[in-house]
């Protein structure tokens, strides 16, 4: 491999990546040091790191030392948030090291090394040169993006000219200003720069990895994203690309524990140019057919992500990576490595939640970054605009951003993007300086007037909104450690899985209430009879959306199995071990007939609230074929995802030979009652569940209070009539002994027994009730659930 190249002095200009690793961070940078470890240490375990080697920074400090006093004199007087100044000067001091030679000494070890590179790869073997400065991929100071990156170099004097731009680049506005807001003086950091051989995923594809969750955290899931092309697309954020997240504990167990797919856009692959061209590489435009597919298989998503196991294992704390996959080989590899610097270092002991007071029209949507609430002024960046127009508190909005916005960025009150997605340059600095972003928006820069006020918001969820004016918004911090532990469990309601890692950060106890209808309603949109029945689909819109959702699923049905095992999965993963209670679908006859296909498959009922609703369809021929995808949805989840801390609930069961029935069907389907742990849960929510409970628990393994359908029934209103709505009301004495009658019940039997109403939620009092009765568990709406919390610890101490 590549040898050792000296100077007079005897102190390395050249050292190959194979003979360094973090120990030699300040003579090779973060980036070479990081390399060299992975190939030292991680290769022997299968994971692949392409070779080379790299610069030093004695290299670049007899370089520098020439013109050092040069470039202090240009320097002086600098005002980092005088963009326009910042620009001019950093610009000066590039032109100055780029003018000046480097020794003869430096050119012959390069090309050296290079041709020894070229001798074991072929000739004019294509190398990326990338930046490696000495203060770079620390766990206290991301210098990552800071400097210049070149792709597909071929030949001696292109590797020195590349070289020669990356010692220029320390010299970037972006550096510049970076280093002087973390207080690092100009010349005690030094570059050192890495020749890698390329992985030719021009061919193929690429992109990024984190070793936890960067929205939330969450430090039990790697996310990994990718694209078409060069991975640059996907740093810059250029596309929008696909998401997998995979849970890392049943991951390590060897289960196969994807439970997030998103496929992105991915509009455009870089690929390499033509030879000869003065640019290196460029973007091509991908073909429609490729851009609804995955780029990468199950099978590789699960092997990055073990790979990113390994480095955070090796190093200790969390990572992130960049891959790339020959399209030569189809092989992957990790071309780079550093220790994530964000969620990482952020406070644990503090819950902080941004909620919004009010809402008004939404001007654009697209990926949210953080969970915080920006609102200001619009500047949106055009090849017209004037950087020095740009105030402190602008909502910057862009096509994307790039390393040279910084300065910039880091003066804005929020992010907008057309493109990217979570691991994109911008989503990336916005979370290092803790302001909001939402990426990927498709149409920002045309929909959002220039000048205009508007407020961002990336608290909803997944999903961020520019919303047109300055709205009102509240900020609260709760301190975990004041939040007191109690005997009664206090659980959860989870509708949505983009929630779920969030959510998840709340103390609590698991999840009394998932909704299987939400992530039908929301995520798969297609009525489950309109996919086993795809060929008696008769309306020609119907079946044009069926086949734009399902491109890429060889059977239809697969469409809804995978969707809601990933949603159901997603909630598990984020609560485990914690029990997460899922309830099996309860849309009624007319939520049904709203989804795509829906009105072809089902009933005109005069009532739906007490039609053919829950358990009835289950067994019921014309429905239980729909009600088995369900069934292998969830034993996805259980057994090849091993997330075995979801129970399945029943609701709307009316008798205890309804739910023999329904059991039966599980079991046709792969869902035993007591194999592999699996319990099943009944809703009490009937009168005939409280009468007849000794019977129905001789069925289930555990009752769910659904107290809203209860009080409905018990006092015969309908919840959604307003005529009679001032007359629902849980805590009627003739509700509260149906609930007694039921908590007894189970209590004789030993059986669990929990709520899952709204009840709760909205009264105080009368989660103190079900305190006094002894109940097993509360589930609540997340936003109360730590009031109630520490109301119900008062009414325990009490008793």
């Amino acid at each position: 491999m590549v040898t050792t190249k000296t100077r007079v002095t005897d102190q390395p200009l050249i050292l190959p990546l194979s003979t360094v690793g973090i120990k030699n961070v300040n003579i090779v940078g973060g980036k070479s040091a990081s390399l060299g470890e992975l190939i030292q240490n991680l290769t022997s375990k299968g994971i692949n790191v392409p070779g080379g080697f790299s610069t030093t920074s004695w290299a670049y400090s007899q370089f520098i030392s020439e013109i050092e006093i040069r470039i202090r004199e240009i320097l002086s007087g600098l005002d980092v948030n005088n963009v326009v100044l910042l620009k001019r000067k950093a610009e000066q001091v590039r032109n100055l090291i780029l003018r000046t030679p480097f020794s003869a000494e430096l050119q012959e070890a390069i090309t050296e090394s290079y041709l020894e590179m070229c001798t074991l790869y072929g000739d004019n073997t294509d190398v990326a040169v990338r930046s490696s400065a000495t203060a770079e991929d620390l766990p206290d100071a991301s210098f990552a993006g800071q400097q210049d990156t070149f792709l597909n170099i071929n030949g001696v004097q292109d590797v020195i000219n590349a070289v020669h731009k990356c010692f220029a680049s320390l010299f970037t506005d972006r550096a510049i200003s970076y280093r002087t807001i973390k207080g690092f003086d100009h010349f005690n950091i030094q570059i050192a720069v890495v020749i890698q051989k390329m992985v030719r995923s021009d061919l193929s594809c690429s992109g990024v990895g984190f070793s936890l969750d960067t929205e939330t955290g969450f430090k039990d899931a790697v996310l990994l994203t990718g694209a078409y092309g060069l991975g640059e697309n996907v740093v810059q954020g250029s596309v929008n690309p696909d998401e997998y997240v995979v849970f890392k504990p049943k991951l390590k167990e060897g289960y196969e524990s994807i439970i997030k797919k998103t496929c992105g856009s991915k509009l455009l692959r870089m690929v390499y140019n033509k030879p000869g061209s003065k640019e290196k590489v460029k973007n091509i435009a991908v073909p429609k057919h490729e851009q609804v597919q995955f780029v990468l298989s199950d099978e590789e998503v699960l092997k990055l992500s073990r790979w990113v196991c390994a480095i955070e294992d090796h190093y200790g704390c969390p990572m992130d990576i960049e891959w790339a996959k020959d399209g030569l080989t189809n092989q992957l590899f990790i071309v780079q490595a550093r220790p994530e610097t964000v969620k990482s270092q952020s406070e644990a002991s503090k819950l902080i939640s941004y909620k919004l007071l009010a809402k008004g029209p939404i001007l654009a949507e697209g990926t949210a970054v953080g969970e915080r609430i920006g609102k200001g002024t619009v500047w949106i960046l055009n090849d017209h605009s004037d950087w020095g127009s740009f105030k402190p508190g602008n909502i910057l909005v862009a096509t994307q951003t790039f390393p040279d916005l910084e300065p910039l960025m880091k003066l804005a009150s929020a992010i907008v993007t057309d493109q990217g997605g979570r691991t994109c340059h911008s989503a990336i600095i916005s979370r290092e300086i803790g302001i909001p972003a939402v990426v990927g928006c498709g149409n920002a820069t045309t929909v959002i007037k220039n000048g205009s006020e508007v407020t961002v918001s990336c608290s909803e969820g997944e999903t961020g909104y520019v919303y047109s004016g300055s709205l009102e918004f509240e900020i609260e911090e709760t301190l975990l450690d004041s939040i007191p532990e109690t005997r009664t469990k206090i659980l959860m309601n989870v509708g949505n899985p983009t929630e779920a890692l969030k959510l998840s950060l709340i103390p609590n106890d698991g999840v009394g209430l998932a909704r299987s209808e939400f992530i039908i309603a929301n995520q798969i949109k297609i009525h489950p009879l309109a996919l086993l029945n795809y060929d008696l689909v008769t309306d020609p819109l119907t079946r044009f959306q069926i086949e734009e959702l399902t491109v890429g699923y060889e059977q239809k049905t697969l469409y809804f199995i995978d969707k809601l095992a990933l949603g159901i999965g997603m909630i598990g993963a984020a609560f485990y071990p914690n029990p997460v209670i899922v309830r099996m679908s309860d849309l009624k006859s007319n939520e049904y007939a709203n989804l795509i296909g829906g009105k072809q498959f089902e009933p005109l009922e005069e009532n739906p609230m007490i039609g053919w609703r829950g358990a009835r369809r289950y067994y019921d021929p014309k429905y239980k074929d729909a009600f088995a995808l369900e069934c292998l949805a969830m034993k996805r989840v259980r057994d090849e995802m091993g997330l075995t801390n979801i129970i399945p609930m029943i609701p709307f069961c009316r008798t205890p030979v309804e739910g023999e029935k329904v059991i039966e069907e599980m079991a046709k389907n792969g869902l035993v009652q007591g194999r592999n742990s699996l319990q099943i849960y009944v809703m009490c929510e009937l009168p005939s569940n409280v009468w007849m409970a000794d019977e129905f628990l001789t069925v289930f393994d555990g009752f769910s209070i659904g107290s809203n359908d209860l009080t409905q029934l018990v006092l015969g209103l309908d919840r959604d009539s307003e005529l009679v709505s001032d007359l629902f009301d849980e805590r009627n004495p003739a509700v509260k002994r149906a609930i007694t009658t039921v908590i007894q019940a189970c209590k004789a039997k030993g059986k669990k027994v929990g709520i899952c109403g709204q009840a709760p939620s909205d009264y105080p009092e009368f989660a103190e009730f079900l305190v006094g009765l002894g109940i097993d568990s509360i589930s609540l709406n997340p936003d109360t659930v730590l009031k109630t919390r520490i109301s119900i610890a008062s009414k325990e101490s009490a008793l």
